[in-house]
């Protein structure tokens, strides 16, 4: 049965000793919440860091034993791992970095060499124990490299990724020396995951312009592979925050923290120690908030807790002490006898008193600098679910700011603005509070931690079926054998090629790709073979193709059928008129001078705009702009408007390659056809081909076509065409 292996940084589980006796203590988090929901069909193994060194074999293998028993795989990290790899590249380098704080990256060679030897660890780890119909699902930031590792490993294989941190945006990711590394490491994945549409947008642009890879509506091949990549926000276990389960134990500590907010309006904010996390910006903005309404004075109390977090990072010291020194003052200035404006813990909460200062808080303030999502947020909204009384104060930079618009939205840098919002929370009516509640509340019950982990699978499965479909459609070996014995016994043999992308690769400038001796060498033995007829069917202009291919006296079609050369005879299709060039070419002469590195084309019967040489947003972006004058301009005058391979093509409508083929199609009986294509001018010599096992077609490149089969690059074009020239002989 095919199995779900999970791959993280940590285990779902922490391993302590004491006397000498191992203790298992599980996690809480809402990844491993997340996952232990799906249904028991899923057969689950994880795999990750257990939380702790350990040296001795014979404790290695008895943790293994025990581990085993729950479907989890440890993996061994020593200590200077941990220093380099997580404490190090992943937290010194990755997390500010991706956070926006570039001014706290660290760029260090041992980090980085660290980090892609742990990751070559895991994956050495994960490949132990893999199987071929497993199903990977690889998490967060600290294993980037991982998906490309297995994927080297296990070529067909499924392979999911989620980012559980924000994806930073272009002009900030290729900052880091490692940027090619990491999405290669990344793009191993069949599915990538991320928390909004903004990280996904900024990850395809990064994608694009380092590696070139252009996605349609976040979809993309590479290596022959489909690509997803998609939005999942998380979710949290909804019924558990909306209706806890209080430990009676607890009871006196609960009863105190509900008698703190009967004295006054409580604000709650609760944190990570992070500098990503906005606690002095918020301390700043509720004391100018005191500053601003002093009728508030004495009313209102602000519950700060903030959860020790890398404390050996000199950063996180820092930040501690100005906390500390911010809170000292706050208080100072504005305090009473009777009445403490802040009430600050810097230590963890068990559940209990967590959900009780949820309950019983009149607002929370969550206003993080950047953060990936954000689940404290949700966890309040959900607290509330029999209240419904209380004020969300979220912060725009908070992942969870696109499901949870209902709430008060702030900037958290705009200490103005937070001050105001405190007003607003405070003054808000109980209809409002519900209202926005309700709404809050419909969405995390619908998009919790459950549906999250069920959506991500079920779209990787679909996305693993589909990669099954489209392999059927791939010229793999068996095919091949067939087409090259049907061509060996075949009498009567039409080749029709196109150029670009076909024969030859796209380069910046189109007259760079002039055909090489290979090429050329290849072609004449093609033609030369017995039984053959050789033809190519380009959109280049008459005179490039008859100057890079006219001595071969093979047949020609050029301007997608406007000219075609057979018997070394070049023919002009009748009844085309090019009157419409001028004014079609002023309109793209605009264009060129709006959008600088486009050119044009001017062909006898056709005119192309080129846009190679520009970002390929902005080249659309003009498209865009213009298709309707395009369109507005040709209506009239029998012209077509093709967009292809970053270029805008205007042509006479009643020319198509299809049309162009069919004259050498119709002329004899053949009794094999092979055609090759690569983009939607060639699909119509595609239809054009007859029915039957004798007709091939083939795209290059892994897109939606009519053609049989599939063909990867123009690599693969020349080994096959080479192929039929050693099987001809």
């Amino acid at each position: 049965m095919s199995r779900l292996v999970i791959v993280s940084n940590r285990l779902p589980v922490t391993i302590d000793k004491k006397e000498g006796e191992l203790i298992y203590h599980p996690s809480a988090g809402g990844l491993a919440t997340g996952l232990n929901s799906l249904d028991d069909s899923t057969n689950r193994l994880w795999i990750g860091w257990p939380g702790r060194e350990v040296k001795d074999a014979w404790e290695q293998e008895a943790i293994r034993k025990d581990l085993r028993k729950q479907n989890l795989v440890p993996v061994f990290l020593t200590k200077k791992q941990i220093k380099l790899y997580y404490e190090g590249f992943s937290n010194k380098t990755i997390w500010p970095h991706f956070h926006y704080f570039t001014q706290f990256t660290t760029y260090n060679d041992d980090y980085w060499e660290a980090y892609q030897s742990t990751n070559k660890h895991f994956a050495e780890e994960v490949i132990k124990v893999l199987k071929p119909n497993d199903r990977v699902w690889v998490q967060d930031y600290q294993l980037m490299l991982l998906p490309q590792l297995i994927r080297e490993a296990f070529p067909q294989i499924s392979i999911g990724f989620f980012l559980h941190i924000p994806f930073p945006s272009y002009e900030l990711f290729r900052m880091l020396p490692y940027r090619e590394s990491i999405l290669r490491g990344i793009l191993g994945a069949d599915q990538i995951g991320f928390h909004t549409f903004g990280y996904m947008r900024h990850f395809l642009s990064a994608v694009y312009r380092i590696e070139g890879h252009e996605h349609n509506f976040g979809r993309m091949t590479v290596d022959n592979r489909l690509i997803n990549v998609d939005v999942f926000p998380m979710g949290i276990d909804y019924e558990k925050y909306a209706h806890p389960e209080i430990d009676v134990f607890s009871e006196d500590d609960t009863l105190k923290i509900k008698a703190l907010a009967k004295k006054q309006k409580l604000i709650i904010s609760i944190d990570r120690l992070d500098y990503t996390k906005g606690i002095p910006d918020r301390i700043k903005a509720y004391a100018r908030f005191l500053e601003d309404y002093p009728s508030y004075r004495g009313k209102v109390t602000l519950l700060s807790l903030v959860v020790p977090s890398r404390s050996n990072v000199d950063q996180y010291q820092e930040l501690k002490e100005e906390v500390d020194l911010l809170v000292g003052r706050l208080n100072g200035q504005y305090g009473t006898f009777d009445w403490t404006p802040m009430v600050y813990f810097y230590r963890s909460l068990n559940f209990d008193q967590l959900t009780t200062l949820y309950k019983v808080a009149h607002i929370a303030m969550i206003t993080p600098l950047r953060d990936g999502m954000n689940l404290v947020a949700k966890e309040y909204v959900a607290s509330k679910e029999d209240s419904k009384e209380g004020v969300l104060i979220l912060s725009e930079m908070a992942g969870a700011a696109d499901e949870l618009n209902e709430a008060i939205m702030v900037n958290p840098q705009d200490t103005e603005a937070m001050s105001k919002a405190i007003l607003t929370a405070l003054e808000m009516n109980k209809n409002e509070q519900a209202w926005r509640l309700n709404k809050m509340q419909d969405k995390l019950k619908n998009y919790n931690i459950k549906h999250w982990a069920r959506t991500f699978l079920n779209v990787q499965t679909q996305l693993m079926e589909e990669q099954k479909e489209r392999h059927i459609s791939q010229l793999d070996s068996t095919v091949k054998d067939k087409l090259i014995k049907d061509y060996e016994k075949a009498k009567k043999r039409l080749l029709i090629l196109d150029y670009d992308g076909t024969l030859m690769g796209f380069k910046s400038d189109p007259q760079a790709v002039k055909p090489d001796a290979g090429l050329l060498q290849l072609l004449t033995e093609i033609k030369n073979a017995e039984h053959n007829k050789l033809v190519v069917n380009s959109g280049r202009d008459r005179p490039t193709l008859e100057g890079w291919l006219g001595s071969l006296d093979i047949d020609l079609a050029a301007e997608h059928g406007v000219w075609v050369k057979t018997d070394s005879n070049w023919e002009r299709n009748s009844n085309l008129s090019d009157d419409w060039k001028k004014s079609v070419i002023e309109v793209l002469e605009t264009m060129v001078e709006r959008t600088p590195g486009s050119f044009i084309e001017e062909k006898d019967f056709s005119v192309a705009w080129h846009y190679r040489n520009v970002d390929k947003d902005f080249g659309e972006k003009r498209v865009r702009e213009f298709r309707d004058v395009l369109l507005y301009l040709t209506s009239n005058l029998d012209l077509q408007v093709l967009e292809g391979n970053k270029v805008v093509e205007v042509k006479n409508a009643g020319v198509n390659k299809g049309k162009a083929s069919k004259g050498w199609i119709n002329s004899k009986d053949w009794d094999f056809i092979l055609a090759i294509g690569d983009d939607h001018t060639d699909e119509d010599t595609f239809k054009a081909l007859p029915d039957g096992d004798h007709a091939y077609s083939i795209k290059v490149g892994t897109g939606q076509s009519v053609a049989r089969y599939n063909i990867v690059s123009v690599d693969e074009v020349r080994s096959l065409l080479r192929s039929l020239v050693a099987a001809a002989k």
